[in-house]
């Protein structure tokens, strides 16, 4: 019995490090950067277990790129009342968001996002605004 409890721990506490693991995003953006991206939304992917923005925008240099911005799951995107009809191929939105590690990647973990032609916005606290 006491062999089986001593398994049971070692199998949660095992599982419970894969899934911190899974969501260490210092290993894949750069945490402590920031990125500021002017564009047109191409795709919204709203799925689990993060949905992605794909944003057509320019690069540090002015050149147009297609960047992935990845986002929250949708059970958070809908508690804080994104549903998969928020967003339309064409907005014109700014997001800001962490770099990926990797020179070249063009991706980002989403911080904020912005809508002008409405002002909704997402990743801000209750009343702050977003540049």
């Amino acid at each position: 019995m006491q062999r089986m409890f001593v398994v049971a721990i070692a199998v949660a506490l095992l599982a419970g490090t894969a899934a911190y693991a899974h969501h260490s995003y210092g290993a894949t953006y750069d945490v402590t950067k920031e990125v500021k991206l002017e564009g047109k939304l191409v795709q919204f992917v709203f799925r689990n277990p993060h949905s992605f923005v794909h944003v057509q925008a320019p690069d540090q240099n002015g050149v147009e790129q297609r960047w992935a911005v990845e986002w929250s799951g949708t059970a958070q995107l809908g508690n804080a009342g994104v549903k998969r009809e928020t967003l339309r191929v064409g907005d014109e939105i700014t997001v800001v968001g962490r770099p990926s590690r990797v020179p070249g990647e063009y991706r980002l973990l989403m911080l904020t996002l912005k809508r002008p032609a409405d002002g909704f916005a997402w990743g801000t606290r209750q009343g702050e605004a977003v540049d």
